[in-house]
Parts: C-alpha cells; sequence; structure tokens
C-alpha cells in the first residue's frame, strides 16, 4: 500500500511542472530543417505567444516514467500557451530539473492561433531554442482566414508569429497556396427601382 501510495505522490510530482513552467531546451530529434540549397519558402505571420508564460495541458491519459524523466500524454491532449494551442493525439515531456526540456507531438497535430491554423504530422515546441519556435512536419497545412498554403515543413517563431513554411522533400519541392483576393465593399449608390420610388399624391 505505501509503494503505491509513492508511485502515485511521485506521478503527481513528474507532472506539476508541465503545468507552471515554459521552458524548453533544444530538441534533439531526427526532424530537421532543409539545407541551405532547399528552395524559399513562404512566409506569413500567425499571432504571437507568450513563450515564458505557463503552459497548462490536459489529455485523457497520462504516464510517467522515473528512468527517463519523460510524461507521456495521451488521447485528446491540448497545451496551452497564452493565445496559443497545441493540439495531438499524443505528447512526450522531457524533464530536467524540475522543468520541461522537450516536448514533441504526434498524430494530427494542429497549432492554433486567434490569427491562423496549422496542421501537420509531428510537430516539436522549442521553448529556449533563440528564438523559441514550433516546427511541423510532415503533411502541412497553413490556413488564415480563406487563404491556404500547403508543405512539408513549418517553422513559427512564437514570440514573433512569424511562420516559414517550406516543400523540401515533397515532389517539385514547392510550396502550393490557395490565396482568395479581398472584396472590396460596394461604395457605388444604389439605384431606386419601382417599388422603392415614392408614391405618387394623385
Amino acid at each position: 500500500m505505501r509503494s503505491m501510495l509513492f508511485f502515485t505522490v511521485s506521478i503527481g510530482i513528474l507532472a506539476a511542472p508541465v503545468l507552471t513552467f515554459a521552458q524548453v531546451n533544444q530538441v534533439k530529434t531526427t526532424l530537421t530543417a532543409p539545407s541551405q540549397t532547399t528552395r524559399p519558402g513562404a512566409q506569413s505571420a500567425l499571432s504571437k505567444c507568450d513563450s515564458k508564460a505557463p503552459l497548462n495541458v490536459s489529455s485523457d491519459a497520462f504516464e510517467g516514467d522515473f528512468e527517463t524523466k519523460e510524461g507521456i500524454y495521451t488521447g485528446n491532449v491540448v497545451v496551452i500557451q497564452t493565445v496559443c494551442r497545441l493540439r495531438a493525439d499524443k505528447v512526450n515531456v522531457k524533464i530536467v530539473q524540475g522543468k520541461p526540456d522537450e516536448i514533441t507531438a504526434d498524430g494530427n497535430v494542429v497549432f492554433a492561433t486567434p490569427s491562423g491554423t496549422a496542421t501537420g504530422d509531428h510537430g516539436i515546441y522549442e521553448l529556449e531554442k533563440d528564438p523559441p519556435t514550433i516546427t511541423l512536419t510532415g503533411k502541412v497545412v497553413l490556413t488564415k482566414e480563406k487563404n491556404v498554403m500547403r508543405g512539408t515543413l513549418l517553422v513559427v517563431d512564437t514570440d514573433s508569429g512569424l511562420a516559414h513554411l517550406t516543400s523540401h522533400g515533397a515532389q517539385g519541392g514547392r510550396v502550393q497556396a490557395t490565396l482568395q483576393p479581398t472584396q472590396k465593399p460596394d461604395t457605388k449608390p444604389k439605384k431606386a427601382s419601382g417599388s422603392d420610388a415614392p408614391a405618387s399624391d394623385n
């Protein structure tokens, strides 16, 4: 009974920093940025996130590994930081010295801000990188209002909101975009119809 209680309390200690700290070291992963020889991508802007603000995490289930110092959140995982929201099927958080050191997201990854939404197969949140970034890879789709852009690698500077999309590795290596022109309001006065004409006194 005492060992079960110790395990439960320890899990709580491992999970707690994820809800109160917002510092993540540079992620070491197999996902790499495009080389200098790749075609230039497209730039856009999303809402800014405060990389120093607390992270709030919710999920259907949680598992803690004391050997690797990792917390694994599964099932409709939502990570919220100020106005930014990261959703995924699975989120892995590595804890170093009581703080999140590496956050990775897999499966139906969605990064949403008030000004736009990006989706991908995999995601990495690097808060201590200069600048702090969220990187989405796989089949990446960036949507802003009615404008849609597609590629394979999206890097978002969360402090500035600047987003850079490339299509490295895809056929043709080119970003695909569908942009809707701005609709100008009709300022011309409307002609009065027969039903709008003033009634005759006769």
